[in-house]
């Protein structure tokens, strides 16, 4: 299933005591992620793919770390390693990984200063948006301030803004990086470092054979369920199988952990393989459960940092205390779904007519919320 475009929209907010305006620079977050998501089901990846490309653009918004991108980017990659390292699969992640990240405060948005995970992406970091101050970033930190220099460099970029895959400079505000060029700026696999106009970054060594998941890995906040660790979504802490707001995850198991289905069918299989069935129904149930709690929530609720939801059909993500709404497409709504292969439930964006078919064929009645009523 392609995920639609999300609506980011930018938020002005005027200083006090004579001080600059200063505006949010955002920007519609999930085209980062089309193309990886066409290449990755072209590949073979099935569901993953949405997923990953989910949990992946996510990161590009201004609450999460300065490494959550980077991060995100080798979830991409560990999944391409198991469809054949397909180049095309590879090669938007390392451009995803280099796309600009939206800036609160029309400032630079900080690099993450840790290795990645794979060789692939050694070198690598975000562009800025043009309408980023080149000279200070986000916390009102000056360059040559923690986090101002990409990892592995010893001085500040030249030009400001600039990244592999765009050397000239920042891109315009709002801007796809992966619409102006599919060139990620490196040698095919990146396997021996990348030469950029600071210093060479030479590879970082592989951390381990096996991929740690960093995606939806740690218990959300007011979780107490100890068996979550399969980093599925099973966010349970009543014992009943249903997961609260608060504890939903965007993403499933990690890609390199699991083998991809055949295809990217969006309508899940109702007996999946190692006893899904014993788990199967209670995730349609939770979704119910879930959709019905969203139906009452407004852009006013009140909610946890971090916390995803789904409100008047939009998706969101509480950032600051409130909800921060992104539109689904025009012929899409907001909903959670069950997942397939473990316990739990994943919230995207999707056609009303999927989510209904995916519910029901984990064998819960009721539609969308339960109650009958789709």
């Amino acid at each position: 299933m392609q995920f639609a475009t999300l609506i980011a929209f930018a938020l002005a907010a005027i200083s006090v005591n004579g001080a600059p305006l200063r505006k949010r620079i955002a920007q519609t977050i999930s085209d980062s992620t089309t193309q990886w998501e066409k290449a990755c089901d072209a590949a073979g990846g099935g569901a993953q793919c949405n997923q990953i490309a989910v949990a992946a653009f996510g990161t590009l918004l201004a609450a999460p770390g300065p490494c959550e991108q980077q991060n995100a980017a080798d979830n991409m990659i560990d999944l391409a390693k198991t469809l054949n390292n397909d180049p095309d699969t590879i090669k938007f992640a390392q451009i995803f990984a280099q796309q600009p990240r939206n800036s609160p405060t029309s400032q630079s948005v900080p690099y993450c200063q840790s290795a990645p995970r794979n060789a692939e992406l050694n070198g690598l970091y975000q562009c800025q948006f043009q309408g980023d101050d080149p000279k200070t970033f986000v916390g009102g930190i000056a360059v040559g301030g923690n986090g101002t220099i990409p990892f592995g460099m010893s001085a500040p970029l030249s030009p400001a803004g600039s990244c592999p895959a765009n050397p000239s400079g920042p891109i315009a505000d709002g801007t796809q990086l992966v619409d102006l060029t599919q060139n990620p700026g490196v040698a095919a696999g990146n396997s021996t470092g990348t030469s950029t106009g600071n210093s060479t970054v030479s590879a970082a060594p592989t951390v381990s054979a096996t991929p740690t998941n960093t995606i939806g890995s740690a218990l959300p906040t007011g979780t107490s369920d100890p068996s979550n660790v399969d980093g599925e979504g099973d966010c349970d802490d009543s014992g009943d199988g249903e997961p609260t707001p608060s504890a939903v995850s965007l993403a499933t198991s990690a890609a390199a952990t699991s083998t991809p289905t055949a295809t990217g069918a969006t309508t899940p299989s109702a007996s999946p393989s190692s006893g899904g069935s014993s788990f199967l129904l209670s995730n349609g149930q939770a979704a119910q459960k879930l959709n019905a709690q969203f139906a009452s929530l407004t852009t006013t609720s009140t909610c946890t940092e971090g916390e995803n939801a789904c409100v008047n059909g939009s998706f969101a993500q509480c950032i600051s205390g409130s909800y921060v709404i992104q539109a689904c497409g025009d012929t899409l709504t907001c909903a959670a779904l069950p997942l397939v292969n473990s316990a739990g439930t994943s919230i995207t964006c999707t056609t009303p007519s999927d989510a209904l078919a995916r519910i029901a064929a984990t064998g819960a009645t009721g539609g969308l919320t339960g109650s009958g009523s789709s």
